[in-house]
């Protein structure tokens, strides 16, 4: 028992929820020491030497002495590599093929039939436009740029090949080496990212337990996605293999003088599961578009899910929702949506209304969506095991709950007490978990965001999830849980989706979670899950979300002010004033943290809290063209400053600024006391919109950063949309260095729906001393324009 299962464990201890949980963590132990295949001895093995290779459209195989691995090159540049006969599918992070509403992806790419297989000095290569492949006579292989730089060489895998059935297939593990100034990021939800240090980071999707801060790995969303930064270039390298896993990260180091470089290393190891791989190379743009080509395009929220969202755990009824709302309306606060917690169900179960506190949901959410509020529930996926429930008599009927591996259902302890859980890798139990937010849509919600979906079952010990032995449908493949825990709330994900697309056609639909896999973006976003109230778990808000956005998923925020506790003033105004920069932006408190409307932190935060909501609203414009750009080509809202300039190492290592879009620099306040901030520029020409000063870059500067503002610079020649005062849409444009052209693109459309949107592009210039703006093509815009700035 580690310090974390002793704290669980103190706790729950005396309660009669905790005695319930302590029950389950027992019989989770019994159930895994009767079912869990035991792993007798173990025989290693490795490739061997090279003994045959056939071409192949796209690549070819090679066959070694002990295994066999398959090269293909993909339209669009895409590598995959596949040891002891693994395949592209199935795959769960691969985007269903057919996906209708302008597609989420669509199944493996076919290969390009141009890169061919062919020997090779020591072994073989598949030459492509993007990349060439080569592959050592024993079993090494290197991806390298067109013009022969190394991005990444993967050593001869190892194997350990249990000598009795398991059901695991074998454990093995991947070393790779990169070059000595490479620089990764990604592998999901990390805290103490964006930038990822040498060290071990697990693969198993986990509930902390608690709140937690940078020091907590790993968290709610585990993906074995790097994506990797060198000067020789990037590339994205992606494990599809779902099982318990951990990836150890070495730095590397450059030689001094003619001394060499020591490279940087990555090691892979793997509990069970298929060995294969993708890897992408190109800029950070051509690297998330592939990604997000292979993986499914982001799903495109509708446009009131980019205002402010308000949420607290313990409203406790209609008339505090009701006063809350009131309050932003009569100190002049625009609200968006109002979230409601599970202490709206009736005893935390799922699918159901507390009728004493909401006695008539579906008619408050009519009177806040008159207002302009929307309504999202939170869905957790443990259904109370009662009988006489509707959602649990229909899901036995249905056999939809995961069993054991002697066909009962697993029992675990969640929010409601004893609960089972639904299987969803089981296409037929997607359909009728889908078909339930009927129930959700007839109470008035708009949207849902899941939780508990790792999936948890509270335990003073050990592994709070289901036992690792339980068995799992995986589409008709059959498995245990071994496999199937990193992709549950994927899954779930994607029942939810496509049960609301199904019952509200017309509409797009709008979902966040807080656990999920690679693709998880298709079906939408997730949010930072319950971080700490403290300045540590700000810094680590802005980490998750960069981090994210690298990992192929752009809607993401944090709980403004932390989930556990009682923010500073001075805490929560920084907090606040970084997520209105956010994709998602919510506030969001622990039934105990207390509140976290503006109001309740004295007039001065108020005050400067309508400014960053005033700001938010003016850009609505930008943040909508944003979300269709992320649906269109992958590319994150909120961007690492070396989005541009991945060659800039001083930008490689910087993590508490940030690009929003192509046209603004955001550098919130993460120290106490501060009022001043020192920002690293990319190069060019930066404006500071507050006080129109001009800053070149490459370099460093030192901006005002007062209590009522963070420092927010736009780049030269930046067109970007934003809400005028009388609530249309203007261009603001930054004036382009003199000579120098600038350019900004505009999506407008359906504000809910699937109507495909209107793209504009426009272009500003310098003419007899005057900033003018063209529409691409030539001809006036249809928008106000305002010039801002002057030449630096």
């Amino acid at each position: 028992m580690d310090a974390r299962d002793l704290l669980r464990s103190v706790r729950m201890a005396g309660s009669a929820s905790g005695l319930r949980a302590a029950r389950a963590a027992w019989r989770t132990r019994r159930l895994d020491a009767r079912d869990l295949p035991r792993r007798g001895p173990e025989r290693a093995r490795v490739p061997g030497a090279a003994v045959d290779a056939q071409p192949l459209p796209g690549g070819g195989l090679v066959q070694f002495g002990r295994s066999r691995l398959l090269v293909r090159v993909a339209v669009g540049g895409a590598v995959f590599c596949g040891w002891d006969g693994a395949e592209p599918e199935p795959s769960y992070a691969l985007a269903p093929a057919g996906a209708p509403h302008g597609g989420t992806g669509g199944g493996v790419p076919p290969a390009d039939t141009r890169a061919l297989l062919e020997p090779d000095k020591d072994g073989w290569r598949v030459v492509s436009e993007r990349v060439t492949v080569l592959v050592s006579r024993h079993g090494a292989v290197e991806i390298r740029t067109p013009g022969g730089l190394l991005l990444r060489r993967e050593l001869p895998p190892r194997w350990w090949d249990a000598t009795g059935p398991d059901g695991a297939g074998p454990r093995w593990v991947q070393r790779s080496q990169t070059p000595a100034d490479a620089r990764v990021y990604g592998l999901g939800g990390r805290a103490a990212g964006p930038r990822l240090a040498a060290g071990t980071y697990r693969l198993w999707n986990t509930d902390p337990g608690g709140a937690f801060t940078p020091g907590d790995d790993p968290l709610y969303i585990t993906m074995p996605v790097q994506l990797v930064v060198a000067d020789a270039g990037c590339h994205l390298v992606f494990h599809d293999n779902t099982w318990d896993g951990q990836v150890t990260l070495r730095d590397g180091e450059e030689g001094e003088g003619s001394g060499h470089d020591q490279p940087g290393g990555c090691e892979v190891r793997m509990d069970g599961g298929p060995l294969r791989y993708w890897v992408i190379a190109g800029t950070p743009a051509r690297v998330l578009s592939a990604w997000t080509a292979l993986t499914g395009r982001p799903a495109l929220p509708p446009r009131w899910a980019l205002g402010y969202h308000h949420s607290r755990w313990g409203f406790g009824g209609d008339r505090e929702v009701r006063r809350v709302v009131a309050g932003y309306r009569s100190h002049g606060l625009p609200l968006s949506v109002v979230h409601l917690d599970i202490d709206h169900y009736d005893g935390h179960r799922v699918f159901t209304v507390d009728r004493a506190a909401y006695p008539d949901l579906p008619g408050l959410a009519r009177e806040l969506e008159d207002q302009g509020v929307r309504l999202v529930s939170i869905v957790d996926p443990a259904v109370k095991a009662e009988p006489g429930l509707a959602e649990y008599d229909s899901g036995l009927a249905a056999g939809a709950f995961v069993r054991d591996a002697r066909g009962r259902e697993v029992e675990g302890v969640v929010w409601p007490g004893n609960a089972v859980f639904p299987d969803f890798t089981d296409p037929k139990v997607r359909r009728w978990w889908g078909g339930l937010y009927a129930e959700r849509l007839a109470q008035g919600f708009s949207g849902v965001w899941h939780d508990m979906n790792e999936p948890v079952s509270f335990a003073p010990f050990g592994d709070p999830s289901l036992p690792r032995s339980a068995r799992h449908h995986l589409e008709g493949r059959g498995g245990d849980h071994r496999e199937a825990h990193n992709v549950f709330a994927l899954s779930m994900a994607r029942a939810g989706y496509e049960g609301l697309r199904e019952l509200r056609p017309e509409e797009r639909p709008f979902l966040f979670s807080r656990s999920g896999w690679a693709g998880m973006q298709r079906y939408g976003g997730t949010w930072s899950g319950d971080v700490a109230t403290g300045w540590e778990g700000l810094r680590a808000s802005l980490a998750l979300v960069l981090g994210m956005g690298l990992c192929g998923v752009p809607y993401s925020g944090p709980d403004i002010g932390g989930f556990t506790g009682t923010p500073s003033p001075e805490l929560y105004l920084r907090w606040f004033q970084l997520g209105a920069y956010l994709p998602l932006f919510r506030t969001h408190s622990a039934i105990d943290a207390g509140k976290r409307e503006p109001w309740e932190f004295g007039p001065q935060v108020l005050e400067h809290a309508r400014t960053a909501l005033a700001g938010r609203t003016r850009l609505m414009p930008y943040l909508e063209t944003l979300a269709h750009v992320a649906r269109g080509t992958g590319a994150p809202y909120v961007r690492p400053l070396w989005w541009s300039a991945p060659g800039d190492r001083a930008l490689r290592e910087c993590g508490d600024a940030f690009l929003l879009g192509d046209a603004l620099l955001v550098a919130p306040v993460m120290e106490p006391g501060s009022v001043e901030r020192a920002v690293r520029l990319p190069r060019g020409l930066w404006y500071d919109t507050a006080t129109g000063a001009a800053h070149r870059g490459p370099g460093q500067v030192l901006l005002d950063a007062p209590l009522g503002r963070i420092p927010v610079l736009a780049r030269a020649g930046a067109v970007l949309p934003v809400a005028a005062e009388d609530g249309t849409t203007e261009l603001e444009v930054w004036a382009p260095r003199t000579g120098r052209t600038g350019s900004g693109v505009v999506f407008t459309g359906d504000p809910v729906g699937w109507a495909p949107p209107r793209m504009e592009r426009f272009v500003s210039r310098w003419v007899d001393g005057e900033v003018v703006v063209e529409a691409d093509g030539g001809g006036e815009p249809r928008y106000r324009v305002r010039v801002r700035g002057a030449d630096g």
